[in-house]
């Protein structure tokens, strides 16, 4: 299983920015230079040594496949790739999105259901300007990773696609259950009548 720095991050993300390549000019232009010759020169030599990056001829770094799989590869679930970034720090919605190069409604959107799995914690810190959101993964959130890791992604894929997952079906029970309430007829179609409203301005309504 690959393990991430912070540093790691950086400079891998360099290397998907840069269509799979980097330099040191592009090093230069990035915020690392704030850590000095020795210490790049340290991390990418680890990178190297765990197979993450490659040295070309012409003097460009290249991310391997291992590297973009990790944190990149659209076939892993994105739940699992922000739960893999988050365990290497805590993360702004928006410093997700800049990483993982994703929406950052799609990140919040993830977010949301990872929190309510209790996979992740939001916790709001104000800045100088506003207010933030940074999530954190919680130990259950690491012990599905290890469990993702051993049992593979398809089986987390077939998970997140249940129906007991997707909005208009958990709709759809809600109106079963009001059906089978002992209410008045007139109460229960007012109330079907709203969600049937929901479902329509939402985009589920079939």
């Amino acid at each position: 299983m690959i393990k991430l720095g912070f540093v790691d991050l950086e400079i891998l993300h360099l290397g998907i920015k840069g269509n799979g390549t980097f330099n040191e000019r592009d090093i230069e232009n990035s915020n690392l230079k704030r850590l000095g010759v020795g210490r790049i020169l340290d991390a990418l030599a680890s990178l190297k040594d765990r197979k993450l990056i490659e040295l070309n001829k012409d003097g460009f770094f290249r991310i391997t496949d291992l590297a973009r799989c990790f944190l990149w590869d659209e076939k892993i679930p994105l739940r699992v790739r922000i739960l893999r970034t988050l365990e290497i720090k805590s993360f702004s919605s928006e410093e997700m999105s800049y990483f993982l190069e994703k929406t950052e409604k799609e990140i919040l959107d993830e977010m949301e259901n990872l929190r309510k799995s209790n996979l992740v914690l939001m916790s709001p810190q104000r800045t100088e300007s506003k207010i933030i959101r940074v999530f954190e993964i919680l130990p259950d959130g690491i012990e599905k990773l290890k469990k993702v890791e051993k049992e593979g992604f398809e089986k987390e894929k077939e998970e997140t696609s249940k129906p007991e997952n997707d909005i208009a079906y958990i709709l759809e029970q809600v109106i079963k259950d009001i059906n089978s309430l002992e209410i008045q007829e007139e109460k229960k179609r007012e109330i079907i009548s709203k969600i049937l409203s929901i479902k329509e301005k939402t985009g589920y309504f079939e």
